[in-house]
This record gives C-alpha cells, sequence and structure tokens, in this order.
C-alpha cells in the first residue's frame, strides 16, 4: 500500500469545457516513490485507474472543489468513490491557514525552485507546447507538475507537526 498524492493541469476553469493537460500522481511507500505524469491524451480513465492501483489515500489540495469533479467530468471517474480522498485544504482551514497552494506553502517554509508561475502560467505553457512544438514550455509545465504534487507531500508532513490538529 502507499500514498497518492494528486494534482491536475487544465485548459482553463471550466470543468464542462476545459480540457485535463497533466495528470500528476506522487506515490509514495514504505521504501519507494515514484512520480507518474499523464500528458494529454495519456490521461485516460484506464491509465489514472491503473497509476493509483494500490493507492490507500489519494491527496489533494481543493481536490474535492476542482480536480476531483474535472477528472469525474473529463474521465467518467468518481475517485473519491474508489480511493480514500483526503483534500489537505481543509487541514489547513483547521489550522488558520488559507489561500492557495502556493500562499499555505510560502506561509509554512515549503521551497519551490519555479518560483512565480500559477496556473495561470501553467496554461500557457500548455497552448505553447501546442501551437509550437515547444519542448521546453511542456518540460516547464512537468517541472511545475511535479512541484505540486511531489509538495502535497510535503505539506500533509508540515501539517501533522502542527499542536492544534489531528493526523490526517
Amino acid at each position: 500500500m502507499f500514498e497518492a498524492y494528486l494534482d491536475i493541469e487544465t485548459t482553463g476553469l471550466a470543468i464542462s469545457g476545459d480540457s485535463i493537460t497533466v495528470i500528476g500522481i506522487y506515490l509514495v511507500g514504505d521504501r519507494s516513490t515514484r512520480l507518474v505524469q499523464m500528458v494529454g491524451d495519456e490521461g485516460t480513465r484506464e491509465n489514472l485507474c491503473q497509476a493509483l492501483a494500490g493507492a490507500q489515500t489519494v491527496f489533494t489540495y481543493n481536490g474535492s472543489r476542482f480536480d476531483l469533479p474535472f477528472i469525474q467530468t473529463a474521465l467518467g471517474i468518481d475517485i473519491s468513490r474508489h480511493w480514500h480522498h483526503h483534500d489537505l485544504m481543509f487541514d489547513c482551514w483547521q489550522n488558520n491557514l488559507y489561500g492557495g497552494f502556493k500562499v499555505v506553502e510560502a506561509r509554512l517554509g515549503i521551497p519551490r525552485q519555479l518560483k512565480g508561475l500559477s496556473g495561470l502560467d501553467a496554461v500557457m505553457l500548455w497552448w505553447r507546447y501546442k501551437m509550437n512544438d515547444d519542448r521546453n514550455a511542456l518540460e516547464l509545465l512537468l517541472q511545475y507538475n511535479k512541484e505540486d504534487v511531489v509538495n502535497l507531500k510535503a505539506l500533509k508532513e508540515k501539517l501533522l507537526r502542527q499542536p492544534s490538529r489531528e493526523t490526517p
């Protein structure tokens, strides 16, 4: 069994009109870690289920309101029905940590190599890749997504050390 930290990148915020561009999953077991990133057409129901097979818990940040509904609409799978889902945003709220993921990371001292990039930048990087076959844009997008999923684990660990809350 292992934990899965999941984050998606999309072409925009409209669940019914936009598309998933990257599904990132950081898989953490007792003795190993593995990063899975599905780009564009690789992001299928089958590939997602295969990547999550054996996961005990799927962790997200704001996944209850964005990632999971987007995945359900786009791929027809309700992750919270098949896996235990834990949205770390609500743990942050219990610890008086409000704002987007990057704001919370900064408040807790979780470092990022790609400082200043946002979800809008992720959208723009995708379109640079698709329109111009810009491989550097794709690599930057994948690095951005990797930092998101890896930092979800760092966030969970920081929250575990908070004296005022229960263990997720």
